[in-house]
């Protein structure tokens, strides 16, 4: 992007034009939906493709059309109040701190009045790179995206390609059938606008969304009655997942019980007659929360890392100087 805005000032007449001409016509050039994909490590097994996490570069003037289509359709999102509100992520004014705050007032509220209270955290498998295109045109459709904003959208989508690069070596070329670019303007509204009817599945449980990252809440007097609830609201979720082709991780979902629960067998939540992992404690959102909100896992998490940070300085101060121990603190 230093490269364009350096010479923005020559290229701006062509590129404007190219701009006006694309969504006149509803077509996004071809030559701006070839990404590199550089593959980001994230834990586990290095040798293991999945836990690698793609990241697309794009061409940067395909970046500047997609900006542009981009608060357009925001601007008519917001508008009409088309994504739910308890949707925090990749939205103006919201972020994880205020999915928090919700989430643990919602089970404050719920323990204050002894109620019994569950959380159930999902997690989805490549949720942006399984998004179909066919479903997620149709959905646009629904919520008044039509005409050439909808042609725009589906080249958009259609025809994409990508390669790997790993050090020196690069992959050949293959077409993209699914998904959204991550690492593209546009793909995260176009998610939001894929999972927003997810909210309408369960009448009686609580989502908290920040993208993919879906966190589920519910709360009653009777303990029998949540986890029959619970289960049954599950699968209905469970269904709207594989309507939607996206695909749960059940080894990575947990459910924790917040407040004071006898560990017995009527606490066992289940998903396709698969049992969810209960654990007491988790990382929500950055934070780490335990079954009785005391924060102390949280400030555990922190005291660790800050102390090793102070370790990292200290011992740096025989080899580093003033001001790279300065950059480095």
């Amino acid at each position: 992007m230093k490269v364009v805005k350096k010479v923005i000032h020559s290229v701006a007449k062509p590129l404007t034009y190219i701009c006006n001409l694309s969504l006149q016509t509803g077509r996004f050039p071809n030559q701006m939906k070839i990404a590199k994909v550089i593959p980001i490590y994230k834990s586990g097994d290095k040798h293991q493709f999945t836990n690698y996490r793609p990241v697309s570069l794009l061409p940067q003037f395909s970046k500047i059309l997609e900006k542009i289509f981009n608060d357009k359709l925001a601007l008519f999102i917001e508008k009409h109040n088309i994504i739910n509100e308890n949707q925090y992520g990749f939205r103006e004014n919201r972020s994880t701190s205020l999915a928090i705050i919700d989430a643990v007032e919602e089970i404050t509220n719920a323990l204050d009045k002894k109620k019994y209270a569950a959380g159930i955290f999902i997690d989805l498998k490549k949720a942006f790179d399984t998004l179909n295109h066919d479903i997620l045109l149709d959905k646009l459709e629904v919520y008044g995206i039509r005409g050439l904003a909808l042609t725009w959208v589906k080249s958009y989508l259609t025809g994409r390609k990508q390669f790997v690069k790993i050090d020196e070596y690069t992959s050949e070329t293959k077409e993209i059938s699914c998904g959204v670019p991550q690492g593209s303007i546009l793909g995260p509204l176009l998610f939001n606008i894929y999972i927003n009817d997810i909210f309408n599945v369960s009448k009686l449980m609580k989502l908290i969304l920040f993208a993919d990252d879906t966190n589920i809440f519910y709360s009653t007097d009777n303990q029998r009655e949540l986890i029959k609830v619970v289960n049954t609201e599950l699968n209905k979720i469970k269904l709207w997942m594989d309507y939607n082709k996206l695909s749960l991780n059940l080894n990575k979902t947990k459910v924790m019980f917040f407040g004071n629960y006898n560990a017995n067998k009527e606490l066992s939540i289940e998903i396709n007659n698969v049992f969810i992992e209960r654990v007491t404690e988790i990382k929500f959102l950055g934070v780490f929360i335990d079954d009785k909100l005391s924060w102390k896992p949280h400030i555990r998490h922190i005291q660790t890392k800050v102390s090793k940070s102070i370790s990292i300085v200290n011992k740096s101060k025989h080899i580093l100087g003033y001001n790279s121990r300065y950059l480095l603190y």
